[in-house]
């Protein structure tokens, strides 16, 4: 079991960019497809508290639900990139 977790949903456009960084770094990780439909998201809006996707849970770093595409990918870049090498 990987130590990252991502909400996703299929064909989302930001899910793509975390996804795509992810699959940059070489990272392994947990994949948790959620509903298209938002009332039916319970899975993340537990972790999260909302229900938007991407969210992203880091166990290794105490990251308990990032939500946004933007700050996912910066994070994982400062954290498992270049810039935390």
């Amino acid at each position: 079991m990987a130590n990252i977790t991502l909400y996703e949903l299929d064909g989302c456009p930001h899910c793509a960019k975390v996804i795509s960084k992810l699959d940059e770094l070489g990272l392994e990780y947990d994949s948790v497809m959620v509903p298209s439909s938002h009332s039916q998201r319970d899975a993340v809006k537990e972790v999260s508290g909302q229900t938007g996707v991407p969210v992203l849970v880091d166990e290794e770093h105490d990251v308990d639900a990032m939500p946004e595409s933007d700050d996912i990918v910066e994070y994982l870049e400062e954290t498992y990139g270049k810039a935390a090498a």
